[in-house]
């Protein structure tokens, strides 16, 4: 059966080939492209290269992704932070298929993460049967990434405890890790580098400390606030999705515009006329929510609807990405329907129809 879903690597193989066999710039040690080729893979290019189109996969500051390549082809650590839903780690897969060629070199930082998710663990069969054999060893996505020269990346950083990130410390300064069993220190080969993400959100989870901040370079990732950005980041993402899981229909360009207007107004705590405040959910209304809405609303329509997205479907799927656990974002989002979707014509006065009765109460 098909992947639910490919690797960067795997997905833009074409592009990525396409690139490689028409870059003429310096790759630095252990680069499968030059950063200018790294530049075009992640912004995309108005002219095919090699015949192939490369598509964009981040579309915002191209100042912001230049500082991200120069800062992996340096001695420092790249940090992703910004807020949840931002395509921090959408970021992070896609710089390093790009570089390393594989984006799958990954360590999940949660509160259960342990010095063997950043080091390497054993095979304990093989380890009782056989002592410590380096046949034995079980390395980790951080330790092979510095024995091949690639990239590791590192989601999450702040979810773990301050003991691990000590230990991320250790890696980032000495870029070796000691294995006593074996009496072998692996040292990383030229190429191997780190991408971490943390969410501002998570400020105060595990904070960092000031060692580990000097370790890296910060770069924040910034929530989409131009409009006409950020529909076109929503419906080509919400299209991908359609192809990859095959299911669901095209929703209007209406509705598209009226559910990103609806989400930047509500973050922003004002209409886009400046004319009305609102108030503002605790819930992270992120670009990738409202790539979820839609993609929602997009499935809703074609199995239970009438085989066209209309404001019923996305008011039923705005429910779940607006109004998680919390009273005050029912609040503000009923306040939201009341005072400016009930005044807007059209599109946007089914929307504060269909939503009423879900709001109710």
């Amino acid at each position: 059966m098909p992947d639910i879903r490919l690797p960067a690597e795997a997905k833009f193989k074409n592009e990525l080939q396409a690139l490689a066999a028409h870059d003429d710039k310096p790759r630095p040690p252990g680069w499968a492209l030059s950063p200018r080729a790294v530049e075009t893979y992640i912004l995309g290019s108005a002219k095919p290269v090699g015949g192939v189109a490369i598509s964009p996969k981040y579309v915002g500051d191209k100042g912001l992704v230049q500082v991200c390549i120069a800062t992996l082809a340096s001695d420092r650590a790249l940090m992703l932070a910004g807020e949840p839903g931002t395509a921090k780690s959408w970021l992070s897969e896609h710089l390093s298929a790009a570089i390393s060629g594989t984006s799958a070199l990954i360590v999940q930082g949660t509160a259960g993460t342990s010095e063997d998710h950043l080091k390497y663990s054993w095979n304990y069969a093989l380890l009782l049967a056989k002592g410590p054999t380096p046949e034995a060893l079980v390395p980790s996505p951080v330790l092979r990434a510095m024995r091949a020269g690639k990239f590791a990346r590192f989601e999450e950083v702040t979810r773990t405890s301050p003991e691990i990130q000590d230990t991320l410390i250790s890696l980032l300064s000495e870029k070796q890790i000691s294995i006593p069993e074996l009496g072998e220190v692996v040292s990383a080969q030229r190429g191997f580098n780190l991408i971490a993400t943390a969410n501002t959100r998570d400020r105060g989870v595990n904070e960092m400390s000031a060692a580990l901040k000097r370790r890296f370079n910060f770069v924040t990732v910034p929530v989409v606030e131009d409009l006409e950005q950020e529909i076109q980041i929503v419906t080509r993402r919400e299209a991908e999705l359609r192809n990859d899981y095959q299911v669901g229909v095209p929703p209007p360009a209406e509705l598209s515009r009226m559910l990103l207007t609806l989400f930047q107004e509500l973050r922003q705590g004002v209409t886009k006329d400046g004319q009305t405040k609102v108030r503002t959910p605790n819930a992270v209304l992120s670009t990738a929510e409202a790539i979820s809405v839609l993609f929602n609303s997009s499935i809703l329509a074609e199995q239970f609807g009438g085989g066209a997205v209309t404001a019923k479907e996305l008011a039923a799927s705005l429910m779940g990405a607006v109004v998680k656990e919390q009273e005050g974002d029912v609040k503000a989002l009923r306040e939201y329907m009341e005072t400016v979707a009930k005044e807007r014509p059209g599109a946007w006065k089914e929307l504060y129809t269909a939503s009423k009765k879900l709001l109710r109460g």
